[in-house]
């Protein structure tokens, strides 16, 4: 047998044995799935095995299992020594994916097992999908705890800072590209429901690992399943089963209050559907939601407000640095019929005298991020006001962060953001880790050239924090972190269009009185 060089296991086919304790012990397979697991996991290894391979007897006690990273790994390294992958990151994930889809129960398994619980309770639904997406290793903990994460105390309450470290930044004007790129690969994007089983490729995750719930929503077919970056608490996507572009009309309000009808305990929204204000996939329709309480959520209101003919539906001005209309009723007929005024309204409106312009040149501008969920017995739906409008002082967007803020935050502002999460690019870590390096060791931030970027802000944080340069290391990090909740909380001033200010607030007004009309 093949000796290995991971000192916790003396063969390759040990380790396929443990691979397949651990799998019984996390409930994946059972018992009587053992030695149908262990042979696929030999024929993705490109293994034969002898008479000594017995995968039906425990090759270690279940307290004993190694972390599935180590297992992994193990497997990994020995095909990587035979030549069956090469030892590029894309290469092992693609294989430790097609591993883990050897042990990962069936799709109509897992949707018959769902939905036996939620007829119990939603709650234990949701709780037993999110723990088989984490032991399935479709959602990678063992890389999710590096991302660096802290909560920043801003004029707008606690927001969420993350430094994300499993996905790259993402430039917007690719974004906005993907819209008019070929359509024609199979899966066609990464949110197809084809993408159940794909073995994946160098340009394409495998997805042996993930499991979609079939829903019924406006009624269509979407399904719902967990995003495998967790930007928080059981992060979910839910998505159309026709591949279509993004939309937001009166059937996303009815999808939305749907989908909160069948998970009370789960917030959720969608994307804008334009370029600038849209999130990273505009090419499919979906939503994405989960179980969390984000910074917008504990936002109060601002100005009560009352629309004609809605009296019964409790609305006002949220308490936000955007621009949110928050709209209340136990009826979710008539929050789909006010926030479908609303939309239609907002999609043809104008206000020069704050830069809001419906559209140039026959291109629409306007459009509403939507968020949705439950109080009791109570709906509760938020209205951002959105406008992707450029201009020559603001290339990438006009109510998008500005060009000073770049070196914090240049992606589009999408859904988790506007909510008060900010997902922030991994170079950000090594950057700030330099950043208070230099000013614990009292230099001038313009001598190191890798924080060109960050020099002016930088100099404005320590004319704000005398004698920081003598703080400790673990100080530093910590002004550092206030600082860049404070950016976060600017970027989302930078994209609303009707700002906090007495004239953003009184042409809000403005158009509140229009919807009236």
């Amino acid at each position: 047998m093949t000796a290995m060089a991971e000192p916790m296991f003396n063969t390759v086919y040990q380790a396929i044995c443990v691979l397949v304790d651990y799998a019984c012990d996390k409930s994946l397979i059972g018992e009587e799935d053992r030695a149908y697991a262990a042979n696929l996991l030999l024929d993705a290894l490109h293994l034969d095995a002898d008479e000594s391979f017995d995968p039906l007897a425990r090759a270690c006690a279940p307290n004993e299992v190694p972390p599935l990273e180590n297992i992994l790994s193990a497997l990994l390294d020995d095909a990587v020594a035979r030549g069956v992958i090469d030892g590029g990151i894309a290469s092992r994930d693609l294989l430790d994916t097609r591993l883990m889809g050897c042990v990962t129960p069936r799709p109509s398994e897992v949707t018959r097992t769902f939905w036996q619980l939620h007829a119990e309770d939603p709650q234990k639904a949701t709780d037993w999908f999110y723990q088989l997406a984490l032991s399935s290793d479709y959602i990678r903990t063992y890389r999710i705890e590096r991302d660096r994460k802290w909560k920043s105390v801003t004029p707008y309450g606690e927001l969420d800072i993350t430094i994300n470290l499993s996905k790259p930044e993402k430039d917007p004007k690719a974004i906005a590209a993907a819209l008019n790129a070929r359509q024609d690969a199979y899966p066609r994007c990464l949110l197809c429901p084809q993408n159940e089983g794909y073995a994946g490729r160098l340009d394409h995750p495998a997805r042996q690992t993930i499991r979609l719930i079939p829903l019924t929503l406006g009624d269509e077919r979407w399904y719902l399943q967990y995003s495998p970056y967790v930007y928080y608490n059981e992060h979910c996507i839910v998505l159309s089963e026709e591949h279509r572009p993004m939309c937001i009309d009166r059937s996303t309000f009815v999808r939305l209050l749907e989908f909160v009808k069948l998970m009370p305990h789960y917030t959720v929204g969608s994307n804008a559907d334009l370029p600038i204000v849209g999130g990273s996939i505009l090419t499919h329709e979906h939503f994405q939601g989960g179980r969390y309480e984000f910074a917008m959520a504990r936002a109060g209101v601002r100005t009560r407000l009352s629309f004609p003919g809605f009296e019964d539906v409790r609305a006002g001005i949220v308490e936000w640095p955007m621009s949110v209309i928050r709209l209340d009723s136990d009826e979710p007929a008539r929050l789909v019929e006010l926030a479908d005024r609303i939309l239609v309204a907002w999609r043809g409106y104008s206000d020069e005298s704050v830069g809001v312009l419906a559209e140039t040149d026959g291109t629409p501008h306007n459009t509403i991020t939507p968020i949705v969920r439950r109080r009791g017995k109570t709906f509760e739906l938020d209205l951002v006001l959105r406008n992707n409008r450029t201009s020559e002082e603001h290339p990438l967007g006009v109510f998008h962060p500005h060009a000073e803020l770049h070196h914090i935050k240049k992606e589009n502002i999408g859904l988790i953001e506007v909510m008060g999460l900010a997902v922030l690019p991994a170079r950000l870590l090594g950057e700030m880790d330099l950043l208070g390096q230099t000013i614990c060791a009292g230099r001038d931030v313009d001598e190191v050239p890798e924080l060109a970027a960050h020099a002016s802000w930088a100099k404005d944080v320590l004319a704000r924090h005398a004698g920081l340069s003598s703080a400790t290391p673990a100080v530093v990090e910590q002004v550092l972190q206030d600082e860049i909740g404070l950016v976060f909380a600017q970027v989302l001033e930078h994209c609303a269009v009707f700002d906090v200010s007495e004239a953003g607030q009184t042409a809000f007004a403005r158009f509140v009185a229009y919807v009236g009309r």
